[in-house]
């Protein structure tokens, strides 16, 4: 089947419009340890309709200044962490890769050309997330980069070209934190949580709440909040591409909140 009968062959299978969702997937032993979080996301595993595929938009996948795309059959499970205990290494996320959806991508996204990537499997803000939302690994799944060193219009823009996959049947997770600064966490239990953290978390709620996705775009006119909130960006950026994915028909709930270790904020959100 040549790229082009690919596309005509997806297109052929469209089917009820699927959701977008940021998750905050925050600390990777969330991924193993009953809290209220990982609680949250094998909820919406159960909640949602069955998509025929999801792609995962990570902020722990950064390449510079071209966009790739995960062609893999079977992505590994790539444990990119360090410090953390055996057990955490020893999960394998064995679901298959979409190759079909991802060649979709390829072909339907005009402004830029999309690499594919034949090697990369899911980093942990993908399976952290997606072995609790499907633990059955069954769920075909794959990932988008993020072009680290463009602009956020770049960013906005190359979303709204991949609106299209919601048609599809695609589930499109994108994986970051509302509040990401990992050099003022506070490790103790139950840890009070920074004011300005609590400040910016409240200000993307307020966007997100108003559709107001040109604040959310701007950010950085908050100046110093927004440097405390994301002294670098990689983990806003999923809420970017989640934020621009939103159309207007779409409703939102927020399913899981709260400021961990005091400067990562856990708010996530489904649009639907």
């Amino acid at each position: 089947m040549t790229i082009h009968d690919l596309a005509k062959h997806l297109d052929a299978k469209k089917t009820e419009k699927m959701p977008v969702v940021f998750v905050g997937h925050g600390n990777p032993m969330n991924a193993i340890t009953e809290n209220i979080y990982r609680e949250s996301w094998i909820k919406l595993g159960k909640d949602l309709a069955r998509p025929r595929a999801t792609l995962c938009i990570s902020a722990h996948w950064l390449t510079g200044r071209d966009t790739a795309v995960t062609m893999t059959e079977r992505p590994k499970t790539i444990h990119d962490f360090y410090g953390f205990p055996p057990e955490l290494y020893e999960v394998r996320y064995n679901a298959p890769g979409a190759p079909l959806e991802a060649g979709s991508v390829r072909t339907t996204v005009a402004s830029l050309e999309i690499r594919p990537d034949l090697d990369r499997g899911l980093d942990h803000g993908a399976w952290s997330v997606l072995s609790n939302m499907y633990p059955e690994a069954d769920m075909p799944i794959f990932q988008l980069s993020i072009a680290y060193e463009r602009p956020m219009n770049y960013h906005r823009a190359l979303a709204k070209e991949l609106g299209f996959l919601r048609q599809r049947g695609v589930l499109i997770v994108a994986s970051g934190n509302l509040v990401h600064n990992l050099q003022k966490i506070r490790w103790e239990q139950n840890a009070k949580p920074y004011d300005w953290a609590l400040e910016f978390d409240a200000f993307v709620k307020k966007s997100i709440e108003a559709g107001n996705e040109e604040a959310l775009i701007d950010y950085k006119k908050l100046g110093a909040l927004a440097d405390m909130a994301h002294p670098t960006n990689d983990h806003y950026l999923p809420l970017v591409y989640a934020a621009s994915l939103r159309d207007k028909t779409d409703g939102f709930r927020f399913f899981s909140e709260g400021i961990d270790a005091g400067s990562v904020s856990m708010r996530s959100v489904i649009f639907s």
